[in-house]
């Protein structure tokens, strides 16, 4: 009965507890989207799979403020110049 016991505890120690706050990857495909500053923010979102779930607020966060940031920086850019809606009249 001892050899049962002991075979027994060592099938059990031999394979990992399931922890599902562990790291695990999470293998979500990311399509390039064209633009390198934004596609290096999405590549952030790989760093998740690596971390326990704890991690992932962080990942994510930081993903969310560099394309909050991109979003706004397109604000910020001159574009062409803007014809007058309303021109002045021309003088007579």
């Amino acid at each position: 009965m001892s050899e049962s016991v002991s075979e027994a505890g060592t099938a059990a120690a031999a394979e990992p507890a399931y922890d599902p706050a562990a790291p695990a990857p999470l293998n979500i495909p990311r399509t390039p989207t064209g633009d390198a500053g934004v596609d290096a923010v999405l590549e952030r979102l790989a760093d998740a799979g690596h971390l326990a779930t704890d991690g992932h607020t962080e990942v994510y966060e930081d993903v969310h403020r560099g394309l909050r940031d991109a979003l706004t920086a397109l604000d910020a850019r001159p574009g062409p110049p803007v014809p007058d809606r309303h021109p002045t009249a021309a003088p007579r």
